[in-house]
C-alpha cells in the first residue's frame, strides 16, 4: 500500500537502510516529502534537486573546453568536470555525454569519469526526484518505455534523459506523464495501455 509521507514521519518500527531516510531509536524516519512504497520498501521523493552520489550515471552537455578540463552542464547547481588527460574521448562544446560520477566537492564541482559521446537524439529534462519512478523497480518502467516507444533511452540521475530513434514524441509524452503521475498507483499499467493504443 502506497502512502504520502512527510519529513520526520516514521517509516518502519525497525532500522532499515534506504535512500531518503535516517534511523534513530530503533526506528526509520523519512527525510523528504514523498510516496512510500511498502511493497518495495522504497521512497519516491515528490520534489528536490539532484544531490550527486559516487557512481551516479548522468547525462550532460559539454559547455566549454578549457584545455585541461571539459566543463559539463548537468542541469543542476553542480558543475560537471571531465579531466581531459583521463578521457579517451575527444569532446567539444555542444556534445551530449553519458558519464559516471567519480567524486564531488564542496565547491559544487562533480568530477566525471568514463564519458561516452551520445550522437543525435533529444534531451528531456525532468525533476531528478522523479527519476527513480521513470526507471522503476528493477528497471520495469524504463523497459516499458523502451519497448513501447522503440526508442533508445538513457537516463541520468541528474534528471537529464537522452532519447533517440523509434517514436521520440511518444516516448517524451510517456516520460512527462510518469513525471506528473509518479505519486499515483497503477501507473505502469496506464503507460502500457498508452503504448498499446498507439501500436508503435
Amino acid at each position: 500500500m502506497n502512502r504520502i509521507i512527510v519529513p520526520g514521519e516514521v517509516i518502519a518500527e525497525k532500522e532499515i537502510r534506504m535512500p531518503y531516510t535516517y534511523t534513530e531509536g530503533g526506528k526509520t524516519y523519512s527525510t523528504v516529502l514523498g510516496i512510500y512504497e511498502a511493497e518495495h520498501s522504497s521512497i519516491i521523493p515528490l520534489e528536490g534537486l539532484w544531490s550527486p552520489n559516487r557512481d551516479d550515471d548522468v547525462v550532460g552537455i559539454v559547455e566549454e573546453d578549457k584545455g585541461s578540463v571539459y566543463i559539463v552542464d548537468l542541469n543542476s547547481p553542480y558543475t560537471g568536470v571531465i579531466i581531459s588527460k583521463f578521457s579517451q574521448t575527444e569532446l567539444a562544446p555542444g556534445d551530449v555525454i553519458y558519464a559516471k560520477v567519480k567524486e564531488f566537492d564542496e565547491k559544487k564541482e562533480v568530477i566525471l569519469m568514463h564519458p561516452r559521446k551520445l550522437y543525435g537524439g533529444k534531451i528531456i529534462n525532468v525533476k531528478p526526484s522523479k527519476v527513480p519512478r521513470i526507471i522503476g523497480n528493477k528497471n520495469t518502467m524504463l523497459n516499458e518505455l523502451i519497448q513501447g516507444s522503440k526508442s533508445n533511452i538513457i537516463v541520468g540521475m541528474n534528471g537529464m534523459l537522452w532519447v533517440k530513434g523509434g517514436d521520440v514524441a511518444l516516448a517524451t509524452e510517456a516520460i512527462l506523464k510518469i513525471q506528473e503521475e509518479a505519486h499515483t498507483q497503477g501507473l505502469t499499467d496506464r503507460i502500457k495501455k498508452m503504448f498499446e493504443k498507439t501500436g508503435v
